[in-house]
């Protein structure tokens, strides 16, 4: 029966990381289909397509009122960031770092980091709070699209307090959805028009027939019959250009787009259930605190796909990326996926979470962002002390569970 219950598990999981995998895939293909604009795409899938599996085991467990199965694949997705995959991208190579990085998003992950532990103090994490959360993500989100991107010199942390606090992200968003929407309206008009354009080109070529058939009155040769034929040519090959446009967006490639879309969504619904379920079972069965299964079971399960994409970029010299990925995942699991959760039901913490797994991850996430400024770099026995520390803290912490 055990065995069972562990093949559901890693069932469930390889259906919520293969299917958000593909989920993020089909989404953005068909976004682009229809037009949808790239700053759309962006603020939606890309950026949360590396976390789909922790928000949807996340929210799945919100719904159920898990809070500790929440809260701990909160807490061990960011711990398991910096002590597990951080410390393996050193390990394999020295990751190099810019200082953009620290005194940009550095500091944003560790005030994020802050005012998660300060939430938790009153032992829960209200839907206030959450929205806090949620506000700050979308601010994060505009603060890179547009306030980095337009500004030559580089913007940092104290930019980014002054941008949220100013509430300049609503304007962003406002003027990047007006456009958006009178374009989405002349999209509607144009397709309404068609008659009315398909009017004005039949009447511009009756206008050149019209002259051309003037010109072979007057001379009646076979040079003139050239010339009518070549304008004839043109207005012939723009038409079909516009029938072959119209019928890619819906041939039958379309269709198989929107079955990948909705298998892969059936796909992370059923893994995530069955992910979460097996959790909350094997917390019960070993009498433990759903949040150890949370730190444990759930937050390295979710985080297994960014460990194989370190190993991979560290082994290509693209370490630095993967860091740059470490900390914006940090980022996204407070702000985004426990401010979603927080909507959906309010998170219970307890003693366990505020004395010991939120302090490790504000020192581990402190030590990070120390051995980035030391020489911008990461060193591969600062690796080995991130490493060596995450092991130490998860059999700590079991002893004390």
């Amino acid at each position: 029966m055990l065995i069972i219950n562990i093949l559901i598990f890693l069932g469930g999981l390889t259906l919520l990381v293969k299917g958000s995998d593909l989920f993020v895939l089909t989404s953005s293909r068909i976004a682009r289909r229809f037009g949808v604009p790239e700053f759309v795409i962006g603020l939606t899938l890309v950026s949360v397509g590396t976390s789909v599996p922790e928000l949807a085991s996340s929210i799945t467990a919100s719904f159920q009122q898990a809070s500790g199965i929440v809260i701990g694949n909160i807490l061990g997705s960011n711990i398991a960031n910096i002590g597990l995959i951080a410390s393996t991208a050193a390990l394999l190579t020295n990751v190099r770092t810019e200082e953009v990085m620290l005194r940009r998003d550095g500091y944003i992950m560790l005030f994020a980091s802050v005012l998660l532990f300060l939430f938790m103090l009153d032992f829960k994490i209200s839907r206030l709070e959450a929205l806090i959360f949620i506000l700050l993500y979308i601010a994060y989100l505009f603060f890179l699209l547009d306030k980095v991107k337009r500004h030559k010199e580089d913007i940092y942390f104290k930019d980014f307090i002054s941008y949220f606090l100013k509430f300049e992200y609503l304007f962003d968003l406002k003027s990047r959805i007006k456009p958006q929407v009178q374009e989405h309206g002349k999209g509607n008009k144009s397709s309404g028009d068609t008659k009315k354009s398909t009017w004005k080109t039949e009447k511009k070529t009756q206008k050149v027939n019209g002259n051309e058939s003037k010109i072979e009155i007057r001379t009646k040769d076979g040079s003139v019959a050239k010339l009518e034929t070549e304008p004839r040519t043109e207005t012939e090959h723009e038409e079909i250009d516009v029938d072959v446009t119209k019928e890619d967006l819906y041939d039958s490639s379309l269709l198989i787009e929107y079955f990948k879309l909705i298998a892969s969504g059936a796909a992370i619904i059923v893994g995530a259930k069955y992910f979460v379920e097996q959790a909350i079972f094997f917390a019960l069965l070993l009498d433990v605190p759903e949040t150890l299964i949370g730190i444990s079971l759930v937050a390295i399960g979710t985080s297994v796909p960014e460990l194989m994409v370190t190993i991979s970029a560290a082994r290509s010299d693209y370490a630095g990326i993967a860091l740059g990925n470490v900390i914006g995942s940090n980022i996204a699991n407070i702000l985004l996926i426990l401010g979603c959760s927080g909507i959906v039901h309010p998170i219970a913490t307890t003693s366990l979470d505020i004395y010991y797994i939120a302090p490790f991850m504000l020192i581990m996430s402190s030590l990070l962002l120390l051995f980035i400024r030391t020489g911008w770099r990461v060193k591969r026995f600062e690796g080995l002390i991130l490493l060596l520390l995450y092991l130490g803290f998860m059999i700590l912490i079991f002893r004390l569970g």
